[in-house]
């Protein structure tokens, strides 16, 4: 007969990925045995961060914008064991990930850029700063890989929900319990560290989430650590279903750098016009037809430089390279308005303008934002053309990875059969779907026994679900 501690973390299980609760206490079991392999037997803590994938508001959450994501129930799992000294010991059950050492500090050297582990260097360097006390060291063990974890470069935020895990983690070894709110900004400036001027979205869903919602967030402060933010149901009815392209384009740093660069640079020939605009976001009341004569089509980088635009910190190539300043701001302002109108029909209940809104973003992301390929608008079509597909659009970075898709429940079996046979059909590769279920927030999970059971373990979930 089961012990309640075992059915409490059946319990937990269960809430956090429904069906899938039985294989993923197995996949728990797994890793708990691999943690003990490599870092010996003995109490360890088990931490996890949801991969999202955001149903609409692509590449605005740098600009201030709107963001509409959601977050999966596919994770990155944490175990952790607190050291006496500062050292930090990480390994990846994946073998492509090899592991590393390195020592807790305010200013950690990074690894050889790409390299896996700057995410969790940034983490742990983020914690440091943000506490007086030496910081103990960790032990600790990563596990994201298929089927459950969240899939590497598809655009659905495996690296944020690694800076998540790691900081989480640490801070709770060591005892801090920041603020929801602040610490999310936090982890998002950490994973700064790896060379990408990102926003902060991915890790806002990642520790605010709630169950079967997506998370409405305006990226623009109202003050230190003060944003408006608001869970949004989704319709029971629907499934959010994502589908891989399994192409992931190398460089994309560099390409997204350009878009960062461009928004910078539109806000900085604005601000002649509108002198208190520091990001995009500040502009999103005026009509497009008002904002577009004043943006150039194209600024060299030099050129940018010369109108004022703040690109210290985004690493950029030479001066003569172009920007497309004017199609990547009408993306953001055009992409705003479509968030704000997703919320309104969700909130409504009206299906159908969600999906018009979803196609016709994935169009502008195309065009304006230009962060297509072409497996992504094979794989966008042929989910369009499954019956009981409400919308379809890319999401995440772009240049190969994912699309997301809102599907009739009814039609869910067919979609990823047909998805599947139509975009092997069309480019000649595999492509990959699951079905989602709208998860909750990152956490400590449960604290495992000496012999590393999770039956007998303690079931404690620390999801942030309460806006502040």
């Amino acid at each position: 007969m089961p012990s309640p501690v075992c059915d409490s973390l059946s319990q937990t299980l269960e809430r956090i990925y429904g069906e899938t609760a039985e294989a993923q206490q197995t996949r728990y079991a797994a890793a708990l045995a691999e943690f003990a392999r490599i870092h010996g037997p003995g109490p360890a803590y088990v931490f996890r961060a949801p991969g999202r994938v955001n149903l609409i508001g692509e590449h605005t959450d740098y600009n201030h914008g709107f963001v509409l994501p959601v977050a999966l129930d596919r994770d990155v799992l944490l175990i952790a064991r607190p050291r006496t000294d500062q050292a930090i010991h990480v390994y990846n059950v994946e073998p492509a990930f090899p592991p590393h050492r390195f020592t807790v500090g305010t200013a950690i050297p990074p690894a050889p850029q790409g390299d896996w582990s700057n995410y969790v260097r940034g983490a742990v360097q983020m914690v440091a700063q943000q506490t007086e006390a030496d910081v103990r060291g960790m032990d600790a063990l990563i596990t994201a890989a298929p089927p459950h974890g969240t899939p590497r470069g598809a655009g659905v935020s495996s690296s944020s929900a690694l800076t998540v895990v790691a900081a989480l983690a640490l801070a709770h070894l060591n005892g801090w319990q920041p603020d929801p709110v602040p610490f999310a900004r936090l982890c998002s400036e950490a994973e700064w560290y790896v060379g990408t001027r990102g926003g902060m979205m991915d890790h806002f869903i990642a520790i605010l989430a709630r169950p079967d919602h997506a998370l409405f967030l305006d990226c623009r402060p109202l003050g230190p650590d003060e944003y408006t933010f608001a869970h949004v149901p989704l319709p029971p009815d629907c499934r959010i279903l994502v589908a891989d392209t399994g192409v992931h384009h190398a460089n994309v740093r560099g390409e997204f750098n350009l878009r960062v660069a461009a928004c910078r640079a539109g806000v900085a020939c604005l601000h002649p016009h509108y002198p208190g605009i520091t990001h995009l976001r500040d502009a999103q009341a005026v009509p497009w037809t008002e904002l577009a004569p004043l943006l150039p089509e194209i600024l060299t980088v030099e050129e940018a430089y010369a109108r004022g635009a703040d690109l210290d910190d985004v690493p950029l190539p030479p001066g003569s390279t172009k920007l497309r300043v004017r199609a990547c701001c009408r993306h953001v302002h055009s992409e705003n308005q479509r968030v704000r109108a997703t919320v309104a029909a969700l909130e409504g209940g009206d299906i159908e303008t969600v999906g018009h809104l979803l196609n016709q973003a994935h169009a502008s992301a195309r065009d304006d934002y230009d962060v297509s390929c072409p497996e992504l608008e094979a794989l966008v079509e042929a989910a369009r053309a499954v019956e009981g597909t409400i919308g379809a659009r890319l999401t995440g970075a772009g240049w190969g990875g994912c699309i997301v898709a809102l599907v009739r429940e009814a039609a869910t079996s067919n979609f990823e059969t047909e998805v599947v046979r139509r975009y092997r059909e069309q480019t000649g590769r595999e492509a990959t779907t699951f079905a989602c279920r709208a998860g909750g927030g990152a956490g400590l999970i449960f604290t495992s026994s000496p012999l590393n059971s999770p039956c007998k373990a303690g079931g404690r979930s620390s999801p942030s679900e309460t806006p502040t």
